[in-house]
């Protein structure tokens, strides 16, 4: 067979050898700026729409509504998803005016996410230990105990995350190898047992109520078990950030800022899980009733400002 014959001259060339040599890296980097600038905007959205969630069930909670022992957690949760969306559209926005972003910010974003996880955890246990052994726990619970554990979380949060950070070189420079490597590992795995205990909780709640009890589903049983399942497939990505922070933001950029994300998303979707629970089809209800029915372990207060009983948890 003869040689192919020769192109005419002033013939175009083929479009694949047209492209320059730096085309592909200048659509790449394009396509990644747009990627970025479309999550650090859905993520600002998500953040102001769950502080304000957060917020309303903070003033109900708080001011307006009769609280037992399970809402006691449910107002500190809130006060943990507020502050940390808080910092979280704080911290962005400034970063974004700045064009930098500094370790700090993550730090303390991350501080007010931990407490959150703990408090679910707490919560999630008690509330499985009181479906699963309900005479046992009403008789060895003191009457102010979720208020203790709740102020004992508040208080242990911060020398949890702040102590492997400090020795990381997260909050000034100079990291210690050994140091850094030892608590950042018992820290890791104290979260992860977290997850793993509310996870658990949540499913041992589902199945209790599902299959192997005739009771009634417990108050707040929907409200832990949408926070269970949130804390799975939105929650755990943010705790594996933390973890691995500077491989995976080596090794796969667009992880961190879908992190973050789906963390502002599993602290604003709390609020519907309460509004969901509480709401009564075909009905409208102001938002302090159908926040009373999810949240208050109390009746709403009568016509003449005295409250009904409240019922037994």
């Amino acid at each position: 067979m003869g040689p192919a014959p020769a192109s005419p001259p002033g013939a175009a060339m083929p479009a694949a050898l047209c492209v320059p040599p730096g085309a592909c890296s200048a659509a790449m980097f394009g396509l990644w700026r747009t990627f970025a600038s479309v999550v650090f905007y859905l993520s600002l959205a998500v953040g102001l729409g769950g502080l304000l969630g957060n917020g309303l069930v903070l003033w109900h909670l708080g001011l307006h509504i009769r609280k037992g022992p399970f809402a006691v957690y449910a107002l500190h949760l809130a006060a943990a998803d507020f502050l940390f969306l808080g910092c979280q559209v704080a911290f962005s926005a400034a970063g974004a005016a700045l064009g930098t972003q500094d370790a700090l910010y993550f730090v303390v974003t991350f501080l007010a996410f931990a407490a959150g996880l703990w408090l679910l955890a707490a919560f999630s246990l008690e509330l499985c230990v009181a479906e699963v052994f309900p005479a046992c726990h009403v008789g060895w619970r003191p009457r102010h105990t979720s208020g203790v554990v709740c102020g004992l979380l508040w208080a242990l949060t911060p020398p949890a995350v702040l102590l492997p950070a400090d020795a990381c070189g997260l909050l000034r420079g100079g990291a210690r190898l050994g140091a850094c490597v030892r608590l950042h590992a018992a820290g890791i795995a104290w979260l992860l047992a977290l997850a793993c205990g509310a996870c658990g909780a949540g499913l041992v709640l589902f199945l209790r109520a599902a299959c192997c009890s005739p009771r009634p589903r417990p108050r707040f049983y929907g409200a832990v078990l949408g926070s269970a399942l949130l804390l799975a497939f939105c929650g755990l990505p943010y705790v594996l950030y933390w973890s691995l922070r500077p491989l995976l933001r080596f090794l796969l950029p667009p992880f961190p800022p879908l992190a973050t994300l789906l963390a502002c998303v599993h602290a604003s979707a709390r609020p519907l899980l309460y509004l969901t629970a509480g709401r009564q089809p075909g009905k409208r209800q102001p938002l302090r009733a159908v926040l009373q029915r999810a949240l208050g372990d109390g009746a709403p207060r009568g016509p003449g400002g005295l409250a009904l009983p409240m019922a037994t948890v």
